[in-house]
């Protein structure tokens, strides 16, 4: 199993995206969140939908993702809010070393 995580969800406006990006990261559940403007085709509800969407993608520690799906769960304005998390097999060994000390317990 990998020690660090990639977690993607989607959000309907910048704001939302902003929002839940800072909540990530003031819990220490993401070291980064990087927000990207998308275009979504999916159906939902019978329909076919075409819509702009905001896409964050979550680096965190493998051991914060439950906690971390948890909040998105919590605070997503989505009845189904996507939650995909993907591990991240290799990388740069500082940056997942900043990974882990930004979603590890606060200093004291």
């Amino acid at each position: 199993m990998a020690d660090h995580v990639q977690v993607v969800t989607t959000t309907d406006s910048e704001e939302s995206a902003a929002e839940l990006a800072r909540g990530i990261v003031e819990a220490r559940l993401g070291a980064c969140v990087q927000v990207v403007a998308i275009r979504s085709f999916y159906v939902w509800e019978g329909a076919a939908q075409d819509d702009p969407e905001w896409q964050l993608q979550i680096k965190t520690s493998a051991g914060r993702s439950e906690a971390l799906i948890a909040h998105i769960r919590a605070h997503h304005d989505y009845d189904v809010p996507e939650v995909i998390v993907t591990p991240i097999v290799g990388g740069n060994p500082d940056y997942l070393s900043w990974v882990d000390a930004e979603t590890g317990p606060a200093s004291e």
